[in-house]
């Protein structure tokens, strides 16, 4: 998995721990850390609710500067910080670079037991709870306003949300996805489908699967994970779709064993053993679905849209192949993303730091992340819908960006962002539940006797332990 991927569904096992690249980038008139060692100005803050005051000496750390493998992604990085100083000539960027994936969840936890994360650091909207749980991060409510961050006000409350605790704001988005069902428009033009016009139920899903499937030569219509916790990722998924949930309300107990949860997984084991649409190889996880789509052998799966870049950066598909609509059932829809935090007990100028250059990276339309023109021109890819976390008029603007700068067929996407469904967080301990309804989704797709009831107690009882568990 790579970028938003791994924000989605993490893997359980081990990962090689890195080492942490660092690379400083100098500011325009030279200047580096005072001598009182903290990076500041004599660490000196003022009002919470000023900005930054451009003539602040200060130095800050921050996570995730892009590797030098990514080299379009790293030229970006440069421009921005020298642009960044064009307002703040004295503040001192020192970008760490990880080679890999940013956020490594072993790393991430040793970072923080230690004490040891930058002053701004990468998370997922998930890991606020355990970044609370260590102390690691800074209340940032008095700091972020319409001073400091000037759009704040057209930023979706709901990606706000994600990142508050008992109302106080803990960190500033980076990136949002809404799950919906990612096509393949070469096979459902080939099946007499409409690929404008993606199923909105699961009923049609199954009636659509059973056609593309009809195309023979190892094609299946719907594809579904069953390893590495990318299972229990997509029943969630399938829950929130038909309204229903995988944890109840106080956060204790399963909410899956019922008339909803058996639902999804009669519709699935019906589709895998008696409709034969789902293709023989099972036990998939992250990465199979994709290659499957991308090679013309699968009609369509639950996904991000931010899958397509990947398949047709990693992969060699073509754009033009694959289109999307909202979540089948439409009630809700996995949502999630990630974030930049601040270091809990860092000087307020470096808090104040943070926030201007989060501000103009990643929360200013037509700067940093938002510069679509330049993305284009880097090569990158611009048209896929989110992240989109922008209302109002900002919303407009970056909308019609998008579309000027689009280096894809933007109206195959036009179902999905013309629907949009509302997103719902994923359930507390997720990474642990999603292991244990692997089960249930491998069950299902892997025997042709697999008793329901059973998977599904089985599983609810483990979920029960699994929230009981401190």
């Amino acid at each position: 998995m790579r970028s938003a991927r791994l924000n989605r569904v993490r893997s359980a096992g081990a990962l090689a721990l890195v080492s942490a690249l660092a690379l400083t980038a100098l500011t325009a008139c030279g200047t580096s850390s005072s001598d009182d060692g903290d990076g500041s100005s004599g660490g000196a803050s003022g009002d919470p609710a000023a900005p930054l005051d451009p003539k602040t000496k200060v130095t800050i750390t921050i996570d995730c500067m892009p590797p030098t493998a990514k080299a379009a992604e790293l030229k970006e990085w440069k421009e921005d910080v020298e642009e960044f100083h064009k307002t703040y000539p004295h503040v001192t960027i020192e970008g760490r670079s990880t080679p890999g994936q940013c956020l490594e969840p072993p790393r991430f936890t040793a970072m923080l037991k230690a004490k040891s994360q930058p002053d701004v650091f990468y998370t997922y909207f998930t890991d606020l709870p355990q970044v609370l749980d260590n102390d690691g991060a800074e209340d940032i409510t008095a700091y972020v306003n319409d001073k400091s961050v000037p759009l704040l006000k057209d930023i979706d409350p709901n990606v706000l949300g994600s990142l508050k605790h008992d109302g106080k704001l803990y960190g500033l988005p980076t990136s949002n996805y809404t799950m919906g069902l990612l096509i393949n428009r070469k096979l459902f033009k080939q099946a007499g489908l409409d690929p404008d016009s993606p199923p909105k139920t699961w009923d049609e899903v199954r009636a659509a699967a059973k056609r593309i499937a009809g195309l023979g030569g190892g094609v299946a219509g719907f594809g579904e994970y069953s390893a590495g916790n990318t299972g229990g990722w997509h029943f969630t998924a399938q829950m929130y779709s038909l309204g229903g949930d995988v944890v109840d309300a106080s956060g204790k107990k399963a909410a899956f064993d019922n008339d909803l949860g058996r639902q999804v997984a009669e519709n699935l084991h019906a589709m895998r053993w008696q409709d034969d649409s789902m293709g023989k190889t099972q036990l998939l996880k992250w990465g199979d679905l994709q290659k499957q789509i991308a090679t013309d052998k699968l009609g369509m799966f639950l996904a991000a849209p931010d899958d397509i870049a990947y398949m047709v950066q990693q992969l060699g598909a073509r754009y033009e192949n694959f289109g999307m609509g909202p979540i089948p059932g439409g009630r809700n829809t996995l949502a999630g993303g990630n974030n930049y935090m601040i270091k809990k007990g860092i000087p307020g100028d470096r808090i104040k730091a943070a926030i201007a250059w989060l501000n103009f990276k990643n929360l200013t339309v037509g700067k940093g992340q938002f510069a679509w023109a330049r993305t284009k021109a880097d090569g990158l890819p611009v048209g896929i819908p989110q992240p989109n976390f922008w209302l109002n008029e900002s919303k407009k603007k970056d909308d019609a960006a998008r579309t000027e700068h689009a280096t894809m067929p933007v109206e195959n996407f036009k179902a999905f962002m013309d629907n949009p469904v509302a997103g719902k967080t994923e359930p507390p301990k997720a990474q642990q539940i999603y292991k244990v309804l692997d089960n249930v989704m491998s069950g299902l797709l892997t025997n042709k006797d697999a008793d329901i009831d059973q998977l599904l107690s089985t599983a609810a009882s483990q979920v029960n332990q699994v929230l009981a568990a401190q």
